[in-house]
């Protein structure tokens, strides 16, 4: 079964924390890292910005992804959330069968 990171990002620490435990809660993830401040610059409709943001790491089903990525747009305060699937190798048997019991969706 495929596996899948999704890294995101988010204004806060809080808003990650949020939205980690709406996609546990719902079973869209089985595990969600968030990583402290970080800097971002990007350019945004037409001017380069600087913002603090804050970091999630996402672990997951590959067939999942569409699914998290519409719950994360519901609720994220940003009007283009960066969700980004990044497919996994090869993974540890037991961690493997970990992240499948948790993501079962019944």
């Amino acid at each position: 079964m495929p596996m899948i990171f999704v890294y995101i990002t988010t204004a806060t620490p809080d808003e990650a924390r949020a939205i980690g435990r709406t996609l546990i809660d719902e079973r869209l993830a089985a595990c969600v890292n968030i990583i402290g401040a970080m800097t971002s610059i990007y350019r945004w409709e037409g001017a380069i910005t600087e913002d603090q943001e804050t970091i999630m790491i996402v672990k997951t089903r590959a067939e999942l992804f569409n699914d998290l990525a519409s719950r994360v747009r519901e609720i994220h305060s940003y009007r283009v959330p960066c969700i980004v699937e990044i497919p996994l190798g090869r993974i540890e048997g037991g961690y493997l069968g970990w992240l499948t019991a948790e993501t079962a969706r019944t």
